[in-house]
């Protein structure tokens, strides 16, 4: 299959990347689709001209999407200023047929950020498109609709998972991987007084603890026609 993440901003991968990798060992091909070119991700250094920090968060992102093997395809929307517009939607409804997707992993439709929420609404939409001749684009329309699973959103948001997947097994090269993101590492150690690696690691322990292992990702199917299917597609 062709299993492809699709986030607002580039390390939003972090809570279903641990199910990325037990994908790619079952012999998927891995995808990562960002929206943003996230620019606005440096507290760090907030006056960063804009063109430099999309420059580094497009290198971070491409260097641990080789690194784990996988093709980078980058909108490039304006950080914090993503809209439904209809380009947006011909973007992504080229990107997610160009990429072949079968499985996709996006934001939650309730989360702390609205460019989350804009893009859990854009894939709903793009998706349904994406296997529907009637918006043609490059590439040819999907075979059929793929499957699409939801994030584990953070901060005090309801979130009552509906599947699981245990990553134990992945969790330290799914750590590994994420330190590529170096500026929001620091940006997190700035602003929340902790890293990436704690904020896996404490959301990881949790969900595995709820099924009885040592790391797991949590998800919710996409309640939308022809993105829940009759089989077993999570690894």
């Amino acid at each position: 299959m062709n299993v492809v993440s699709i986030m607002a901003h580039q390390d939003d991968e972090m809570f279903c990347l641990g199910t990325l990798l037990k994908c790619r060992a079952r012999g998927d091909r891995l995808f990562f689709i960002t929206l943003t070119d996230g620019s606005k991700g440096f507290v760090q250094n907030p006056g960063i001209e804009r063109a430099e920090a999309a420059k580094i968060r497009h290198e971070e992102m491409t260097a641990l999407a080789r690194a784990a093997g996988a093709e980078y395809i980058n909108l490039a929307e304006p950080d914090e200023f993503l809209m439904d517009t209809p380009e947006v939607r011909m973007k992504l409804i080229e990107a997610i047929r160009a990429a072949g997707a079968d499985l996709i992993f996006t934001h939650f439709g309730e989360d702390y950020n609205l460019d989350h929420t804009t893009t859990h609404q854009l894939v709903r939409h793009c998706a349904m498109h994406s296997s529907l001749p009637v918006l043609p684009t490059a590439s040819a329309p999907l075979k059929s609709h793929p499957a699409i699973f939801l994030i584990e959103p953070h901060g005090p948001i309801p979130f009552a998972p509906t599947h699981y997947v245990d990553v134990s097994a992945c969790q330290a090269e799914k750590a590994k991987l994420l330190m590529h993101h170096g500026s929001q590492e620091e940006a997190l150690r700035k602003a929340l007084g902790t890293g990436l690696g704690d904020l896996i690691s404490r959301a990881s322990s949790f969900r595995g603890l709820q099924v009885g292992c040592d790391h797991a990702e949590a998800f919710v199917s996409m309640p939308a026609r022809g993105a829940i299917k009759a089989r077993s597609v999570l690894p």
